[in-house]
Order: structure tokens, then C-alpha cells, then sequence
């Protein structure tokens, strides 16, 4: 055997596992059939902007670990995640917090935004049956008609009437003037981008790029012990089960020679008319600025369309509906009886996990497997 271990996908928990797995001095081999490593955190530089080819990535974390980890091989910025919300113009604070409510219902006081939400959540007596009941029974209609439904119903391509309750398991409320949407003692984003990150994590690493493995696999079995699969689970035993759902993401990405085009990294569009999600410009992830801290004169946004996934698409986000789960379970069953492959990562466990949750896994798979 030529490698100890082949990890297939050079995302951010192939890479994590190869590091950790070249610094315990074992062979490693990647193999990534994009034209690039990084899977989805990928950045591509454009006019001396970080592009996030394939969404908007922040890491945030309260895992100190994993935030010590990270940082041996960026240095991170400041950056605090504030999107807004564009309701038919009318623009919000997301998450939820005093700026919200007072632009929704002119309020001034926790008291009166407390008292108006808890008025509204009343119109759901009992259990809610669904996705709109859920939320509304959280945070009232008024919040719900503006800022939850078209966005929603864009996002999963339903009608809110017919999304199961537990997708809105809870919504942040807070009556404070906090504009950070999350809830985590560490945030920030790599210092010129995330592809330098993963770069530095496969220093010394063999990584081949374009190469599908699936198709080749009996070949790339007999030269190496044990296998890390990041792809899609159902699509690594030929969707001999099934094929599991997930929601795709189209962008819309336009280079504009103006400065400034929304002010803000990040504008969800909550009315249903609208037919993107999201608009991303990229350049307020780094402030506006260049690596030399000059202001950059032009400016990347990116319009993000959700939609259905097909085969042929990059699957993003998991259906968990009881249907897919009890789908996977089957494909988990399979892949047990595997000994020398490992599953891991988003695809290849269907989940959706952030940044450090991905990170946390891959650290904690590697320990078990090389120590």
C-alpha cells in the first residue's frame, strides 16, 4: 500500500483529517474532483476581493479548541455577522432584537416588544401542526408575514403550510439592541480568504484535483489502508436505496464598478415577489478593504436562487423529513459494514453542520482513528 489513508473531498473535514493524519507522519493522498480544494468554503480573489464561490461562510464558535485549531493556520478578522432584512423595501434587523421591533410596531421598550409578541403568539392554542404555526407561536404573525414566510417558502420551495414544525425549532428573540446574529464567543473570517486556510492545513500533503473518485475506486482502493469519504453517502453505493433529497443554491454573481453596493455583507429578501433569497457582497467580509488596508474601488455581489436538487447539482442543504432520515439510516446501516472507509462531513453523514461543528467531528474522528 502506497497510502495510509485516501480522503476523498478536500473541504474542510477531508482537510482537517489530513492534516492531523500528515502530522502523526502518516501517508496521505487527497483527491478532490472539483478543479480546486476547499470544497464549499472555496474563495476565489477577484479585483482584490475574497469571493465565497458557493455562499457566505462566518465561522463562529464557541468551542475554544477548535477556534485554537483553526488559527494555527489563519490569522482571523473581526468580522460580526449583521445581515438585514429588505422586505419590499422596508429594511430589518436580523436577528430579531429592539432595532426589529421598533421598526416593525414603534416600540422603545423590552416591556412593549415583549408584551405585543406574547399578544401575538396567542393565536396558536395546542401543539403546532406545522412550519407556520411553529413560528408564529415564537415570535407572532407580524414577525412571521415580513421576515420568515417568503423567505422560507424561497429557501425549501414549499409552502410554509407544509413544512414540518421542527425546521423552526426555535428563532433568537432578543430585546437588546445587538445587531450580531449569532450567539458565539468567536467569530471572524480568514485573513485572505478560506482558501489560504485549507492551502496551509494540506501543506505537504499530495492532493490531486479534477479526479472523480467513485468511478475509480476499485483502482484507488488497492493503494491505500482505509478510505475518508466526503461525499454523498447514497451516491457512494450508487443510490442503490434511494436517492436522498437535499436543497440546491444557484448564484448569480456580478462584478459592478461602483465602491459600495448595499452596505451590508449580507440583505435577505423576505417577500416572496422577490426571486433570489439573498444578496452577498463579498467586499464588507474584509471591510471594504485590501490586504494593504486600501479601500477597494469596485465591489462582487452574488444573487442566491434556492431551488430542487437534481442529480447533476451541488446538494447543499439536507432534507431532514422523516422520509430522507429513515432513507439515510438505511445507507448508515450499509456504510457500518464497511471497515476501511469512514464517512464524514456534511454529504457524507447528511447533516448540516457549521463550520465548527465540521471541524469538531473531523478532530474528534482523527483522534479515535490515529491515536
Amino acid at each position: 500500500m502506497q497510502y495510509d489513508y485516501l480522503v476523498v473531498g478536500s473541504g474542510l473535514f477531508g482537510a482537517v483529517f489530513a492534516q492531523q493524519a500528515r502530522e502523526r507522519e502518516k501517508r496521505v493522498l487527497v483527491l478532490d474532483r472539483r478543479s480546486h480544494i476547499g470544497g464549499n468554503v472555496y474563495t476565489e480573489r477577484v479585483e482584490g476581493i475574497n469571493v465565497h464561490k458557493y455562499g457566505a461562510h462566518i465561522f463562529h464558535t464557541n468551542d475554544k479548541t477548535v477556534w485554537e485549531y483553526v488559527n494555527r493556520f489563519a490569522d482571523f478578522n473581526r468580522f460580526t455577522n449583521s445581515p438585514v432584512a429588505n422586505y419590499k423595501g422596508e429594511i430589518y434587523s436580523l436577528p430579531f432584537n429592539m432595532y426589529t421591533f421598533n421598526k416593525m410596531w414603534g416600540v422603545t421598550t423590552p416591556q412593549e416588544a415583549a408584551a405585543k409578541i406574547a399578544q401575538q403568539r396567542q393565536e396558536i392554542q395546542g401543539e403546532p401542526r406545522n412550519l407556520e404555526e411553529q413560528a408564529i407561536s415564537l415570535v407572532g404573525r407580524d414577525i412571521f408575514e415580513k421576515l420568515i414566510k417568503g423567505y422560507t417558502e424561497k429557501q425549501w420551495g414549499r409552502d410554509c403550510k407544509d413544512l414540518p414544525a421542527f425546521i423552526i425549532k426555535r428563532l433568537p428573540v432578543r430585546y437588546t439592541y445587538d445587531n450580531n446574529y449569532f450567539d458565539a464567543l468567536y467569530q471572524g473570517i480568514p485573513a485572505g480568504g478560506y482558501t489560504k486556510l485549507i492551502e496551509k492545513m494540506l501543506t505537504g500533503i499530495e492532493v490531486r484535483l479534477g479526479v472523480d473518485y467513485l468511478p475509480k475506486q476499485d483502482e484507488y482502493k488497492s493503494i491505500a489502508n482505509k478510505i475518508i469519504y466526503t461525499g454523498p453517502i447514497d451516491e457512494f453505493f450508487g443510490y442503490s436505496l434511494g436517492t436522498l433529497e437535499y436543497r440546491s443554491v444557484r448564484f448569480e454573481n456580478e462584478l459592478l464598478d461602483i465602491p459600495n453596493y448595499q452596505g451590508n455583507a449580507a440583505v435577505n429578501y423576505t417577500d416572496r415577489e422577490t426571486p433570489w433569497t439573498r444578496i452577498i457582497e463579498h467586499k464588507w467580509f474584509e471591510f471594504g478593504k485590501d490586504e494593504q488596508g486600501k479601500d477597494l474601488p469596485k465591489t462582487v455581489i452574488s444573487r442566491e436562487y434556492s431551488s430542487e436538487w437534481q442529480k447533476g447539482d451541488e446538494p447543499y442543504y439536507p432534507v431532514n423529513d422523516a422520509k430522507n432520515s429513515e432513507l439515510y439510516a438505511k445507507y448508515k446501516a450499509e456504510a457500518e459494514k464497511i471497515d476501511n472507509v469512514i464517512f464524514g462531513g456534511r454529504l457524507g453523514t447528511y447533516s448540516y453542520y457549521d463550520m465548527d461543528v465540521t471541524v469538531a467531528k473531523a478532530l474528534a474522528v482523527a483522534k479515535a482513528e490515529l491515536e
